[in-house]
């Protein structure tokens, strides 16, 4: 299935200079969280929906249907970066991480999960090597499924501005019309924060992107 998809963005190892280029790169797994379906487009948890889109469309790379998701794959100088949005829902991401990290046989290391975090104000960015779900559903479905916490995860803030009671009707809301008119800067700076990951390590983009 990636081999085929692979082929779409002219990344077959038909040849052998391709084949080459192929082995010669480091591979990362990026893994959007988010909900399919209309009626979560431009919410608050399907912010990782959205980095993804934008990293596939900066690059000019469409989103294929593979197993357990969409996945778009572009390339960063030395490095190939497989976007996923999984369709499993969020409560259940960690099948389709799984999945991929297993057939693709990439260490932990070469994961990176962009989420939600209510914890954070919006526009916050915060990436770290390992943590805890926090109470975040996708995380912590991604760490049963995985077996550990020890992977990394670019937290993007959506704030918490709602009544006690609330989260899920506030993550699962729109984001107002002011926030969706910052969102292009913010998607961009996230996109970089995940190429540095990939390029640089997570001590230089935490170091440049944490903000």
């Amino acid at each position: 299935m990636l081999e085929k998809i692979r082929k779409l963005f002219g990344l077959s190892c038909k040849s052998k200079e391709k084949k080459e280029s192929v082995i010669d790169m480091k591979r990362f797994l990026i893994v959007c969280l988010g909900n399919i379906g209309p009626e979560y487009v431009d919410t608050r948890h399907n912010i990782g929906f959205m980095a993804g889109n934008a990293m596939a469309e900066s690059a000019g790379v469409p989103f294929k249907s593979c197993r357990y998701g969409d996945m778009a794959i572009m390339k960063v100088k030395n490095c190939e970066l497989m976007l996923l949005k999984p369709s499993t829902f969020m409560n259940l991401s960690g099948v389709a991480v799984r999945f991929w990290m297993n057939k693709e046989k990439l260490p932990l290391e070469n994961l990176l999960v962009i989420v939600d975090d209510i914890a954070l104000p919006f526009g916050a960015v915060r990436l770290r090597k390992q943590g805890s779900d926090a109470g975040h559903n996708g995380l912590k479905n991604i760490a049963s499924e995985l077996g550990t916490q020890q992977y990394a995860r670019l937290r993007v803030g959506v704030g918490n501005d709602f009544p006690r009671g609330g989260q899920v009707d506030y993550v699962l809301g729109r984001f107002p019309k002011d926030e969706m008119e910052k969102m292009p800067e913010l998607l961009k700076h996230v996109g970089d924060a995940v190429k540095a990951y990939c390029l640089s390590g997570p001590e230089f983009a935490m170091t440049h992107y944490n903000k």
